[in-house]
């Protein structure tokens, strides 16, 4: 059986447009919407329904456009009277006419919540591992951003105000601010823990088709209007992706009329395939041949006990970048750009899970917080009660900021070409390891060596507590960049 040709006016139907569309003067709205050309009688005719060629007026209806005991002004008398009532210019109407974006962006509220970004477990255990096998010590200004570098690295922790929660579906779903739309996309969201999906061919399209309808927005083949699928599919694409930003006659301007025989074949292939949904939970399966039956079915065995209202939740940083709910998504987005700068909570974060683990937190190089499998201390003993090789090493770090091994060694030991060049320098390596091990030289992890920075008994307090203030970064210090010497494993 052949099908008519859908034209563009079919699908858009003009109950859906607006009323300044359907007003019979605003006829370049009628052609932009429809794409038919204009009778040639409303195309003589103005926005207020008059005649533009003056030809077409007669004497009378021109006497009627003067005012009464007034002379015509000859400089708008060739003008057209604005017409009374409640008509107004179309521009005027569609500057007025609120758009569906501005209305939805005015009722969104943003996430008045706090967002942290907390470690992933097992990728802070791998990193503490490879601190603890070494005696190497770490900025944990470089380690934060590095943690904060890729989404699998780390995990999103949103908290919600009591007067404002946060709802969830089941006890690891779709998370959102608000609980309608939570409602109205549960069965998208939840589809996969309840249902298995199949996806299957059924026979070939029967019947002739000269073109098919298809979404600007996002490409999709919705099936020629006359097409007993056409309408479901339509709504649910809508409900789906576009109805928080556009409304259904909004959207439904979006639609296109392509008579391209290789889409229509196209579209032909993609409705062959038929989905079906097969209960999990249920002792005798049940399965539904589309979508429609599946979410019903949904809806009154699963939902109503679905959906719940969280104070906090945790989510994954790679989830974390693509929630459904679009407010929740900026603000991380947002929080995750002021914490990539400013990295100071998952600093704090960072130095209290190392503490917990055995690992010490140190101020050093104008202040920059450093982690460590060695505590720190001064250098007590005399002078005379160790070796001169220890008191060298310890005047040339102390003589030279930031000297490595290298360094050290070629300072210490010249060019090596003395008989007891070898011999020497093994023992200021013995010497060297001792110092580092016992905590009175620190080796970076950059390389570099330098003495502990001693604090007086209420300033180590400070520091031990690990207070917001002792976390605060140097702006000096952070454009440094640390190399770091660690197998980061991703998850």
């Amino acid at each position: 059986m052949s099908a008519p040709t859908a034209e563009p006016v079919d699908l858009l139907d003009l109950k859906f447009l607006p009323a300044w569309v359907k007003e019979p003067g605003a006829t370049n709205h009628y052609d932009h919407y429809t794409g038919l050309e204009a009778p040639a009688e409303l195309r003589s005719r103005d926005r207020g329904g008059r005649h533009k060629d003056r030809a077409f007026r007669s004497g009378e209806r021109r006497g009627q456009t003067r005012h009464p005991g007034s002379k015509p002004d000859r400089q708008h008398r060739g003008r057209t009277p604005k017409a009374e009532g409640t008509r107004h210019r179309d521009s005027d109407r569609a500057k007025n006419r609120p758009s569906s974006d501005r209305v939805a962006r005015a009722e969104s509220k943003p996430f008045e919540g706090t967002i942290h970004f907390l470690p992933r477990q097992n990728v802070f255990e791998n990193v503490v591992a490879q601190i603890k096998s070494g005696s190497v010590a770490y900025s944990l200004f470089v380690l934060a951003r590095l943690f904060l570098e890729k989404p699998g690295r780390y995990e999103v922790r949103l908290t919600a105000k009591a007067e404002a929660p946060l709802y969830q579906l089941g006890e690891d779903g779709g998370v959102s601010v608000d609980r309608e739309f939570l409602e109205r996309n549960a069965f998208r969201f939840a589809q996969r823990d309840f249902y298995q999906v199949n996806v299957v061919e059924s026979d070939p399209i029967k019947g002739s088709f000269s073109n098919v309808a298809r979404c600007r927005l996002s490409g999709t083949l919705l099936g020629p209007t006359n097409h007993h699928a056409y309408q479901p599919q339509l709504r649910s694409l809508y409900e789906q992706r576009f109805s928080r930003r556009l409304s259904f006659a909004d959207y439904q301007r979006q639609i296109e009329i392509v008579s391209d025989p290789a889409v229509v074949e196209r579209w032909k292939e993609e409705a062959r395939k038929v989905t079906t949904y097969t209960t999990l939970l249920e002792q005798t399966p049940l399965t539904f041949s589309s979508a429609a039956e599946a979410e019903r079915h949904f809806r009154s065995q699963y939902f109503p006990a679905l959906v719940r209202s969280v104070p906090d939740v945790t989510v994954g940083g790679t989830s974390s970048r693509s929630l459904p709910d679009r407010i929740l998504n900026r603000a991380i987005e947002e929080g995750w750009v002021r914490e990539t700068r400013s990295p100071s909570n998952v600093m704090q974060e960072l130095a209290s899970r190392f503490r917990q683990n055995g690992l010490h937190i140190f101020r050093h190089r104008r202040g920059m917080l450093f982690v460590s499998p060695i505590r720190a201390r001064a250098f007590v003993h005399e002078q005379a009660g160790v070796s001169q090789l220890v008191n060298a090493i310890l005047e040339a770090v102390s003589a030279t900021a930031g000297i490595n091994r290298k360094q050290l060694f070629e300072t210490l030991t010249g060019n090596g070409a003395s008989e007891d060049a070898e011999p020497r320098r093994l023992a200021l390596a013995s010497d060297l390891r001792w110092l580092i091990n016992e905590g009175y030289l620190i080796e970076f992890n950059d390389g570099s060596l330098d003495r502990p920075r001693m604090k007086s008994k209420e300033q180590r307090k400070t520091v031990e507590a690990l207070v917001p203030s002792a976390l605060a970064v140097d702006t000096t210090a952070t454009t440094m960049q640390w190399p770091l010497q660690l197998t980061w494993r991703e998850p």
